[in-house]
């Protein structure tokens, strides 16, 4: 989450247009732990979807998880 807020640049016309909201984007983590297969699954316009997409892309390898050991 700090990643998220120190990396955070809220779009230009989204101010201007009051647009708020919470952007729904899907990813893998691979087993290195890099990100794939980003998608926007529910925008809220105004560029808040580019710029999810682009904080996410950004971000530093995650420690993946294990399902059934």
């Amino acid at each position: 989450l700090k990643f998220l807020k120190d990396k955070q640049i809220y779009p230009q016309l989204a101010k201007e247009n009051g647009i708020q909201g919470m952007v729904v984007l899907s990813f893998i983590v691979e087993k290195d732990g890099s990100l794939s297969n980003f998608q926007v699954l529910r925008d809220i316009g105004g560029g808040c979807g580019q710029e999810a997409l682009r904080m996410v892309r950004a971000m530093p390898k995650w420690i993946p998880g294990k399902q059934k050991g």
